[in-house]
């Protein structure tokens, strides 16, 4: 209640943009008005107005997420000055399955500024995971988060939506196929068509010369006839990325090169990208996986617990 009597309701303006469309035409004519006679900022009208004319969709019992892309990264983010509001979603991630440190980093309000609740893209796949994987309360929790992010993406445009649609994607992905599924008749290579037929493989941890973990993995195949073992090992790298490398054999049948494309085929089969093909000044030829890949290999059962540890104790710097 106000001084004197009066009455006072404070609200915000996502809220009254979250209202029904006479409530937010009825409020956006208001605000014309109110800039046309200079009562208001122009600038803050013009935000006022866009926000209103929009709308926004606030998910029932989840509070206002923010969405958007920061040099091309995906950005989730709740934030709030009321210490409150910070811990119970931090609650909640926790109910979800979702760890801080690992999936989310948390900052409490200070002196009268802002705290937040940040989901790191490995957070909100992990949380696309359990949607599908999960369990009983967890389960529907985790798919309620993802469907509201989605559904925030969607109204910051097409590129964040496509963003995120790209990590819930891959989250949902992650250990859902069989490596002996895979049997591809039509993988193009270099113009030529490979048939390529998974029999199996594994992935573990190994060190390094230089001290640092690797990550290596091994698929058995036949790729147009040809049976073999094919080992590709994965190390973090300049700014911590992770790299994958693999050497074409020159006592493979047909020599580096058609070991080369066999194993490029195997590659494009698993994960739906080629890699690139190096050939060195000493006729090795060397064969280089990036993240997108690790992002492939990662769909198959036999390899995404592995992939998920290494991912976890390399990312550490």
């Amino acid at each position: 209640m106000g001084g004197r009597g009066v009455w006072q309701v404070w609200t915000t303006t996502d809220m009254l943009a979250a209202g029904r469309k006479e409530l937010r035409d009825a409020l956006a004519e208001i605000v014309r008005k109110a800039a046309e006679n200079g009562w208001v900022d122009a600038g803050k009208a013009e935000r006022w107005l866009e926000k209103l004319e929009r709308g926004l969709t606030l998910k029932e019992g989840w509070p206002k997420y923010g969405v958007g892309l920061v040099e091309g990264a995906l950005v989730v983010r709740y934030s709030s000055t009321d210490r409150g509001g910070i811990e119970r979603e931090v609650r909640r991630l926790r109910a979800m399955g979702l760890e801080e440190g690992k999936h989310f980093t948390v900052k409490m309000p200070e002196g009268g500024k802002a705290g937040y609740v940040s989901i790191r893209s490995e957070g909100l796949a992990y949380a696309a995971w359990l949607s599908v994987h999960g369990e009983g309360d967890q389960q529907r929790l985790a798919a309620d988060f993802v469907d509201y992010i989605l559904q925030r993406a969607g109204e910051e445009g097409d590129a964040v939506y496509k963003k995120a649609l790209e990590v819930v994607r891959r989250g949902r992905e992650v250990g859902s196929l069989k490596l002996a599924d895979v049997r591809e008749a039509g993988v193009f290579v270099g113009g030529k068509k490979y048939v390529v037929t998974v029999l199996g493989g594994g992935a573990q941890p190994e060190g390094g010369r230089s001290g640092r973990t690797l990550l290596r993995i091994t698929i058995t195949a036949e790729i147009d006839g040809v049976r073999g073992e094919y080992t590709i090992t994965f190390g973090r790298y300049g700014k911590n990325a992770a790299v994958g490398f693999a050497v074409a054999r020159a006592d493979a049948p047909g020599g580096r090169e058609a070991d080369a494309e066999r194993f490029s085929a195997l590659i494009k089969a698993l994960t739906g990208k080629e890699p690139r093909v190096r050939r060195m000044k000493d006729g090795e030829m060397l064969l280089e996986c990036y993240k997108g890949h690790l992002n492939g290999f990662a769909r198959y059962a036999e390899l995404a617990d592995a992939i998920a540890r290494w991912l976890e104790e390399t990312g550490r710097r």
